[in-house]
């Protein structure tokens, strides 16, 4: 089976990041107008993703969502497209949406990141396309017990 392949409109920028944390390639469209995300989408086909009835009704195989909170809306997408993982990968950017590859170096601080900003040694990413560069923090596993509780996966801790 096909990995999904999402098209998130300006409402869905948030999601879009949370999408990209589980490994989904979302590409986001922060111009409202129909027309450009319909082109986007004629080049590049994904499924949309919008809060916006008229752009769904609009578009064949999209999916409207109708919750405003970013919990709710990962619910609401994997009760409409399961399975949808709960775990965090580091394989995509949040930022820009590249591929993400290990950074060469055991334990090298990202730039700008000491001692109390990671959570000890361990692998950094770095996206191919930005350069935005990623590592297990405590925010990761915050994230991770957040998903858990939202998507129903088990023990959030």
């Amino acid at each position: 089976m096909e990995e999904p392949r999402y098209l998130a409109d300006a409402m869905l920028g948030r999601l879009a990041r949370y999408l990209r944390m589980l490994g989904y390639d979302t590409e986001y469209s922060g111009e409202g107008a129909a027309a450009a995300i319909r082109e986007a989408l004629a080049r590049d086909p994904r499924i949309l993703l919008t809060r916006n009835g008229a752009l769904a009704a609009a578009t064949p195989g999209s999916v409207r969502l109708r919750e405003v909170l970013l919990d709710r809306q990962l619910r609401e997408l994997a009760g409409i497209r399961p399975p949808l993982r709960s775990e965090p990968r580091f394989d995509r950017c949040t930022a820009c949406n590249g591929p993400l590859a290990p950074e060469p170096g055991p334990g090298d601080d990202p730039v700008g990141a000491g001692p109390a900003r990671r959570a000890g040694p361990g692998p950094v990413w770095r996206c191919r396309v930005c350069g935005h560069r990623y590592w297990e923090g405590t925010h990761t596993a915050r994230i991770r017990a957040d998903l858990r509780r939202t998507l129903g996966t088990g023990d959030p801790r």
